[in-house]
């Protein structure tokens, strides 16, 4: 017996895959936590959208936000949801959810639409790794083939932009794997023009309709009525970081057919523009390869890298019956050197660092990783904070690092409530308490400079709704538009009035206070700050 299966949202975002239920009448989406499903993300509003049932349907009703919300590609303010409908929050760098009500594939999509897909992923990244000069071509002509094949289209082509940034047709295809000349290719350039300076999807039911008769006579002549025309957008690693980066359009994919067929239909349209992102990744890897195997083979290493970094960090939530945290760190578009970390000790004492590596790419990513396990590597050791630091130091100095400098900030919190810490050359954190704030400074010099520096450590009690905010330079030195820096004085400002709330909240708004003060400026150090709040 099958059992039913309620309305739902299938989430992909930073956190990985996951389905959530919609279990209430008005189903809230946005950064704030408090929502029903929670989000994060620059682009994400704290209040983005809500999810209402009325009668028997679902509406979407975007909430004021900044970036606004999109269902399959359509900026709305308010609609009905049907199965499969695509929906995202921003311009794409955050979030991407499909609303589904039953079992059944969206909009009843021919499943062998995902083992196509599936096949044509690993293709293609065969084809991006192989070392042919050729690969471009073969690119070009598996992509619009499987097109072809999955819309049930008639003919299509791919136009990519010459040096100048005019699109040039690069290969035109049939039915059957036919080969169709590019030059007498007879459609008007209109459409795959406005699609590719657009970068939106545009879909024609009948040529014969608008002002499109006119410029289209030659493929009306023909008996053709229906045009798919897809951007192939580039969605990069640095697009996800970047609030205000749309991904970048590096082409077109057009198809058109005398019948409608699965052309025009929701699943069809979803699964091309599954294969327009491969399609896109695998052309923009095959065109840097032909220009310069060396450059595209560093870019992708120092993707690969940024991602796996992001990957070592924590969760960013942990808690305990006597504290709370939240961690938050967002990198900026060169490889950089913050991270942060928790230790269970000992006694049930809670262990916590931020460090910052001196310098930018691959050493200071790796020394990166070097130093969570080094302090990864302290969760079982009786030692207090001075001792854990110094043995870090030496450890570092001990490999052969280029650019081998951090700050760091290593505190330890016991269920009685004394924070021991020791602070290795690192901004001196906030401590809000009962009595006011203070700095916490106390400790010695950066990490990496000498074999047998010692550290001092501090140790202070806590009271319940005590508040600690640890952060790197990148907060503090974060900078607008007209090169002024945040401050400490605007992270103080930016939490002081709030320290009630939970550290999740208060996180939020210091990043939210960065972001308004930064104006999506581009900025030089990663931004990362981790709350701890006891009792």
């Amino acid at each position: 017996m099958s059992t039913a299966v309620g309305p739902r949202l299938d989430v992909h975002d930073l956190l990985g895959p996951r389905t959530v239920p919609i279990t209430k009448s008005e189903f809230t989406i946005g950064r704030r936590s408090s929502n029903d499903l929670h989000l994060t993300g620059a682009d994400i509003s704290r209040d983005h959208a809500e999810i209402v049932q009325v009668n028997a349907l679902y509406l979407i009703r975007d909430k004021g936000s900044r970036y606004g919300t999109f269902v399959n590609g359509s900026r709305i303010t308010e609609r009905t949801l049907s199965h499969g409908d695509r929906i995202e929050l921003g311009r794409g760098g955050g979030a991407e959810l499909v609303f589904l009500v039953n079992d059944a594939p969206a909009d009843n999509a021919d499943p062998s639409i995902g083992g196509d897909l599936r096949q044509m992923s690993m293709l293609l990244e065969t084809l991006r790794n192989m070392g042919s000069g050729r690969v471009l071509d073969e690119v070009l002509m598996m992509a619009l083939d499987s097109a072809i094949e999955v819309t049930g289209a008639e003919r299509g082509f791919i136009m990519l932009p010459n040096e100048r940034g005019a699109l040039e047709m690069k290969i035109a295809r049939g039915t059957g794997r036919l080969s169709l000349p590019v030059g007498g290719f007879a459609t008007s350039r209109k459409i795959p023009e406005e699609v590719y300076a657009s970068g939106r999807e545009r879909i024609v039911a009948d040529l014969r309709e608008g002002d499109l008769l006119q410029a289209h006579q030659g493929t009306i002549a023909m008996g053709i009525r229906h045009v798919l025309c897809t951007p192939l957008r580039l969605v990069r690693y640095l697009d996800r970081i970047d609030a205000h980066a749309d991904p970048t359009s590096i082409g077109v994919l057009y198809l058109d057919s005398r019948e409608k067929g699965k052309l025009l239909s929701q699943a069809t349209r979803g699964a091309l523009e599954t294969l327009a992102r491969e399609a896109a990744a695998a052309i923009e890897n095959a065109r840097l390869y032909r220009e310069t195997l060396e450059k595209a083979r560093i870019d992708q290493e120092l993707r690969t890298a940024a991602e796996i970094q992001q990957a070592l960090l924590p969760s960013p939530r942990k808690s305990a019956g006597f504290f709370s945290a939240v961690a938050s760190s967002i990198p900026c578009r060169a490889i950089g050197g913050d991270f942060y970390d928790y230790l269970d000790l000992p006694d049930g004492k809670f262990g916590f660092a931020l460090g910052d590596v001196a310098g930018k790419g691959p050493p200071a990513a790796l020394l990166t990783a070097v130093l969570q396990g080094i302090f990864s590597a302290q969760a079982f050791t009786q030692d207090d904070a001075s001792a854990i630091t110094a043995r870090v130091n030496r450890i570092l100095l001990s490999r052969n690092i280029e650019s081998r400098f951090a700050t760091a900030f290593f505190g330890i919190l016991t269920p009685s409530g004394e924070l021991t810490y020791t602070n290795a050359g690192h901004n001196a954190p906030f401590l809000f308490g009962r009595t006011g704030v203070r700095r916490l400074e106390t400790g010695g010099m950066v990490l990496g400079l000498f074999p047998q520096a010692t550290y001092a450590q501090e140790t202070v009690r806590l009271d319940h709704g005590d508040l600690l905010v640890v952060f790197s330079d990148g907060v503090s030195e974060a900078l607008a538009a007209n090169g002024e820096e945040f401050g400490d004085e605007r992270i103080y400002g930016a939490l002081a009035g709030f320290l009630a709330e939970a550290p999740d909240q208060l996180i939020e708004r210091l990043l939210a206070a960065v972001h308004d003060f930064t104006h999506g400026a581009i900025q030089n150090d990663d931004i990362t700050a981790l709350i701890v709040k006891y009792g």
